[in-house]
């Protein structure tokens, strides 16, 4: 089967998507698919192209699996400036479409999203390829958005909305990262059943329990420690205040540091609200090689998201973490994903994201018991092995696009007589 790919990142960059769509890929190539990707010089880290992929505006090269076609973002320096990054999705995406449209027959279209214009340029790209159009929605948007406050014009939201929803209704299948995200989607559109869960997976080869006690700790000048860590973008949604707050107020517990490793829009001014606390560190992003080190170094992995992002996103790093045997504290909605596998798993403690009092009750006792974190490393590891493969994870994108090509309501004649 030819499958073509549109995704923003792809390794090497460093994005947290990118690794996920680089292993699935992988994947689908082991099953012997054709795969070309079409996808952004790397620019994640440092928002803007790395030196080493800078002097081309495209790039290609063959791979064991099938192609990478590698395009500027056009993106802008300016990280908290929301035009010109809506500008610059909008030509990357009219690139990829053009781009998609001048590839040889495909068979399907797997496009991620956000952003929400990729899946527009995935509709006109199925379009020209007869194609079914599978949108794989890692976040939804713009709900995630308005409810960070980081969009805030009724005109604007309206007409992301509406592009929104016509991504979905162009879609010939929707695959969301949990129960959450499918009913919030499924809720949106006509035909709610085109809506599958199918998670982002971990590689539990590449991410295994380790000593603590490795190089990247070393760096940072820790020993021994409780060195509780965020590992992520800081952004908007995440309230990253929280954990300032909590090493303020823990500050006589010398055995205890924060780590906040990470880039994002946000990082000057948390830095500035935390400049003067002697237990909390700020590190730049750590590459996809050094993962597994970063993750072993932490004794406790902090999730966040505000309140009312809980049904819009699901952060992939949870089940890195997971992989790597450690503990997780979440703050988060409850009821919603992450605060059912935390729970279900065994990983570590959620609590209300709107409660941060109970938040640093959680965490000063998860501090204090390292029993009790070593036996929720443990049971993150085990449902990670069981429940998260590459494997199992591209077995279901195989079983949908076969369905879409060969079985059921969609059936390829009947497909490319609705186009």
């Amino acid at each position: 089967m030819r499958v073509l790919v549109l995704c923003p990142h792809f390794e090497p960059d460093t994005a947290p998507t990118g690794h996920v769509m680089t292993r699935l890929v992988e994947e689908l190539g082991k099953r012997e698919h054709d795969v070309n990707v079409i996808t952004s010089l790397p620019w994640y880290k440092t928002h803007s192209v790395d030196s080493e992929w800078t002097g081309r505006l495209v790039r290609k090269h063959a791979t064991s699996w099938g192609s990478i076609t590698r395009l500027h973002p056009m993106t802008s320096a300016k990280k908290n400036n929301l035009v010109a990054r809506a500008l610059a999705f909008g030509m990357f995406s009219m690139l990829s479409a053009l781009a998609g449209v001048a590839r040889k027959r495909c068979d399907v279209i797997l496009v991620m999203s956000p952003p929400l214009t990729l899946g527009l340029a995935g509709w006109l790209v199925a379009l020209r390829h007869r194609a079914p159009l599978v949108l794989n929605v890692q976040d939804i948007h713009p709900e995630a958005a308005v409810a960070t406050g980081s969009i805030t014009n009724p005109q604007i939201i309206s007409m992301l909305e509406a592009l929104e929803s016509l991504s979905y209704k162009k879609a010939d299948a929707i695959t969301a990262l949990s129960d959450d995200l499918r009913l919030n989607i499924a809720n949106r559109i006509e035909y709610p059943d085109k809506v599958r869960v199918i998670p982002n997976f971990v590689d539990t080869d590449w991410i295994y329990p380790d000593s603590k006690f490795n190089n990247y700790r070393m760096a940072l000048g820790l020993t021994d420690e409780v060195v509780i860590m965020y590992a992520g973008n800081l952004g908007y949604s995440q309230p990253i205040e929280i954990v300032i707050d909590t090493a303020r107020a823990l500050q006589d517990r010398q055995e205890i540091v924060f780590v906040i490793n990470g880039e994002g829009s946000r990082r000057v001014e948390l830095e500035a609200k935390a400049a003067g606390l002697k237990n909390m560190r700020f590190v730049d992003f750590s590459s996809y090689e050094d993962l597994n080190e970063v993750l072993a170094a932490a004794d406790i992995h902090l999730i966040l998201l505000k309140p009312g992002l809980g049904t819009a996103s699901v952060p992939s790093k949870l089940y890195s973490i997971l992989a790597a045997g450690r503990p997780v504290l979440a703050s988060v909605d409850i009821g919603t994903e992450i605060d059912l596998v935390v729970s279900r798993s065994g990983a570590g403690r959620s609590v209300s994201s709107s409660d941060n009092g109970l938040f640093v009750e959680t965490l000063i006792a998860l501090a204090d018991d390292q029993v009790g974190r070593d036996a929720a490393g443990k049971a993150g590891r085990k449902f990670a092995e069981e429940w998260l493969s590459a494997d199992s994870v591209a077995q279901s994108y195989d079983e949908l696009f076969e369905e879409l090509l060969f079985g059921g309501v969609n059936k390829k004649k009947n497909f490319r007589r609705k186009l």
